[in-house]
């Protein structure tokens, strides 16, 4: 069997795997148990008692971090010429059309958002065999198909991301990094949180948030209580 090494005999430790802790205490514990020499991503797993086969069950949404995500998204913006300068204004990396789409149909997926326009998306739909898999394909509901291009650019770039239940019900988020202080990171985890909560599907029975774990890059995951959940 492999050697455990003192470090993450001491991480271990300290969480204790039979207790619930409230979402200010994972935040502060997280942080605790994180030892690697890079600034590690915070995420959350949750589990939810639905079936995402049903339609009526699929749980999907948007979210703005109100301290972002400590990560700098690439953003593409796939418009028309005359919106082009708002895309460059609202801080777009690459802005386009033809020649992104020729691109991205030759493999290209250096990107972390696509946002477009309604009218062009005849061209772009095209392109969903090779983004869809990487979840990068616009889409009306996540506010990336939109016509405000510049305030699509904004959001994003202030922390806006979004969220989608998987096939085993699960939802995964990051939301935020070690270096933030425990506080943004609660604040963060309780503003997804609160959002998937709302979005619970009248055609769910049962227990809706079935649990909930905080973890970072490598560490061990917490458990939340998810009776503290509002």
């Amino acid at each position: 069997m492999p050697r455990i090494s003192k470090k993450r005999k001491m991480v271990i430790g300290k969480v204790d795997s039979m207790k619930s802790y409230t979402i200010a205490e994972a935040s502060k514990l997280v942080k605790e148990i994180t030892t690697t020499k890079f600034d590690a991503s915070v995420d959350l797993s949750i589990r939810l008692g639905v079936d995402p086969r049903k339609a009526n069950q699929m749980v999907r949404g948007v979210v703005t971090l109100p301290h972002g995500t400590g990560k700098t998204k690439k953003v593409l913006v796939l418009c028309t010429p005359d919106k082009e300068a708002e895309a460059r204004e609202a801080g777009a990396d690459f802005v386009g059309l033809d020649d992104f789409i020729q691109k991205i149909e030759q493999g290209w997926t250096d990107i972390d958002v696509v946002i477009t326009m309604p009218s062009v998306m005849g061209k772009v739909g095209k392109l969903g065999k090779v983004l869809g898999p990487r979840n990068l394909m616009p889409n009306p509901k996540t506010g990336t198909v939109t016509n405000e291009i510049g305030k699509a650019v904004n959001e994003v770039k202030a922390g806006k991301i979004d969220f989608k239940v998987d096939k085993q019900g699960c939802i995964h988020a990051s939301v935020g990094k070690v270096s933030f202080d425990a506080k943004k990171i609660e604040d963060n985890a309780g503003e997804l949180l609160n959002a998937i909560i709302k979005l619970k599907p009248s055609a769910a029975k049962g227990t809706y948030m079935k649990s909930v774990y905080m973890s970072s890059t490598m560490s061990p995951s917490v458990q939340i209580d998810t009776k503290s959940l509002s």
